[in-house]
């Protein structure tokens, strides 16, 4: 087993990614210059001028929920565990980016979260598997009371907002249930009083309060919104009349106007009365809207499910694309050669440049109805090669994306694995029927030089020789072929007892690497076909990304266990360990001067490290 004595943690420089699927996940915090955000178990702190970003992390689950306390010196996050494990609470001290509580009353989920207005207590919702509500004291940091969320003919609870100016007032809301709750601190109890709406039944997903706390608005899957009075708990009246708000009100934001801003799973952002919340404005947003923030009406962000947060302008009543990123498992990973600077990567239906420095897409190339599974840069910079579920090679112009070639036809059941020659004449492409073909580009189309046929599954890796007259494919059969470029036969065959995902040749190219659902990284002689070292790479879950520096030092891979690891190659040892990925690492790439490492994963995120190690002199 390799040696993981020095776990020293990789620096994380930034974070391109959003989880849009958290209820009220995007927060601006009340210093009007930081928005506060979660993905995987990190959250995100980034500042709107600048970029720069920090990141607290201490969770070890998914990230459920968040809060931040009205003066902006506390913020509050949930998260998912196992069913029947303890679901942590973190309170972070913002100034000083640490960590002020930790709590834990909650098993499986941490539902929603909110401080009271002078920050005395904290309330805490529990998932479908716990149902309760727990209010906390911020200064002994220790439960005050709790009761289940809904009584036991209801359904579950999904929402809890606190009262404007009272600390002993919240509400709570969700599926047939809607409650005023009252702090008793000298009987250290709450107590609910059920809110009546007459003959409506509805499933509460957001609760809005007004600013003096005389109403409260309840936003339903029903696509209809619900005005209830606080001190009596009756409903005063409910709207739209006609046509309701498509796939139901996700988000709402009191104005100071005293107008409505709603949030609809359809994309719609759409400003409302709030006596009958008929629509008066609105505009088509990407993705469902999840999240409404901001503390004035002239600076409110919105982020959607599709994972894009947009800055609102309310005199135009028009939105801004503020940041960007993936909502499916990024496929592939990229460098352009001789820089650090810029990458892509690649997922479903898309391709997107992007900036490292404040990490921005600068390039997307969408391809409708199909998926991108692989990337490669030519060296000259010229063109960005891509393989596709269509069975198409399209090569793109990088800094347009306009497309420059299309190869139809290149593969059955998608090209899988793709790579471009140094001299941008071949490229080497890899499909799911388990076929390797080159091609060679011509000044006005292409041609098949050769079909190399051995496997008898997908091709999952291909690597090119530096002198590219040889290459080494992967494949879900468990086989490596090593392939003769010149003459188009198989010098070596490879049988692993393994899937293998992932495959580097060594800068020397006497030996390979793999990586593969054994959660081994093995070394291979590659004259004698021959197994010469394997090393346990975790303890669980199959290890899919790969790569190695130029100068063959060390190497890096990723996997189910969602953690990023630097090895020494020729130690065999753990140097350092990136934490920050919520799913599985699914790609991994250094760039060619060792400055930085780039992984992504199943969820969409794509995590910027500085790579510990200098090349060698």
């Amino acid at each position: 087993m390799a040696a993981e004595k020095q776990e020293n943690r990789l620096q994380l420089e930034a974070i391109i990614g959003f989880n849009g699927h958290v209820p009220s996940g995007l927060k601006l915090h009340p210093d009007q210059e930081h928005i506060i955000s979660p993905l995987g178990s990190t959250l995100i702190l980034e500042n709107i001028r600048d970029g720069k970003q920090w990141f607290l992390r201490g969770h070890t689950g998914n990230i459920s929920c968040i809060a931040v306390s009205r003066s902006g010196a506390y913020i509050a996050s949930g998260q998912t565990t196992s069913m029947g494990s303890k679901a942590p609470i973190i309170i972070w001290n913002y100034a000083e980016r640490t960590v002020y509580a930790h709590l834990t009353l909650h098993k499986g989920l941490v539902q929603a979260l909110d401080f009271s207005p002078n920050e005395k207590y904290l309330v805490s919702l529990g998932g479908i598997d716990d149902g309760s509500l727990v209010v906390w004291d911020m200064e002994t940091k220790e439960a005050v009371c709790g009761g289940l969320a809904s009584a036991r003919s209801a359904g579950q609870c999904l929402t809890v907002r606190y009262s404007n100016t009272n600390d002993n007032i919240f509400v709570s809301g969700g599926s047939g249930v809607l409650r005023v709750w009252e702090l008793d601190l000298a009987n250290r109890k709450i107590s609910p009083t059920e809110c009546y709406a007459g003959k409506l039944t509805r499933i509460v997903k957001c609760i809005e309060i007004s600013a003096d706390d005389g109403h409260f608005f309840c936003g339903t899957t029903s696509g209809d919104i619900m005005k209830i009075q606080m001190k009596t708990g009756r409903m005063k009246n409910y709207g739209p009349d006609r046509a309701k708000y498509s796939h139901g009100v996700s988000a709402l934001k009191v104005l100071s106007s005293g107008e409505l801003l709603v949030g609809c799973g359809s994309g719609n952002l759409t400003l409302c009365s709030t006596d009958k919340f008929e629509p008066l404005k609105k505009v088509q947003l990407e993705g469902g809207v999840t999240s409404i923030t901001g503390g004035n009406d002239q600076q409110i962000f919105v982020g959607t499910e599709a994972a894009q947060v947009y800055r609102f302008d309310y005199e135009s009543f028009a939105a801004e694309l503020a940041s960007t990123s993936h909502t499916n498992a990024v496929k592939d990973v990229v460098f352009p050669f001789g820089t650090s600077d810029l990458f892509a990567t690649c997922s479903e239906e898309d391709i997107r440049l992007w900036q490292v420095g404040k990490p921005k897409e600068i390039v997307r190339i969408s391809v409708p109805k199909t998926t991108c599974n692989c990337l490669d840069f030519m060296i000259d910079g010229q063109g960005l090669v891509s393989g596709w579920s269509d069975d198409k090679i399209r090569l793109f112009a990088p800094e347009t994306g306009r497309l420059k070639r299309l190869i139809t036809d290149a593969h059955k059941v998608g090209v899988t694995a793709i790579a471009a020659t140094k001299d941008c004449k071949r490229i080497v492409s890899g499909g799911g029927g388990g076929m390797v073909r080159v091609w060679e580009l011509l000044q006005h189309g292409h041609r098949l030089v050769e079909t190399m046929k051995q496997h008898k599954a997908a091709v999952t890796c291909l690597k090119l020789k530096v002198d590219d007259k040889e290459c080494v494919t992967t494949s879900t059969d468990g086989t490596c072929i090593i392939w003769d470029l010149v003459r188009f036969t198989s010098l070596q065959r490879i049988i692993a007892n393994t899937m293998v995902q992932a495959i580097c040749y060594h800068p020397e190219e006497h030996q390979i690497i793999t990586v593969g659902t054994n959660r081994k990284v093995v070394y291979w002689e590659v004259y004698y076909d021959a197994a010469i070292r394997e090393l346990r790479a975790s303890p669980s879950g199959a290890i899919n990304a790969l790569d190695i520096t130029q100068d063959g030092r060390h190497f890096v891979t990723g996997g189910e266990d969602k953690l990023l690891k630097v090895w020494d190659y020729v130690t065999g040892e753990v140097t350092h360990v990136g934490v920050g990925h919520g799913s599985s690492i699914t790609r991994t790439r250094i760039c060619c001067n060792n400055r930085r490492v780039v992984s992504t994963d199943g969820g969409g995120a794509v995590l910027c490290w500085t790579f510990p190690h200098p090349p060698a002199s």
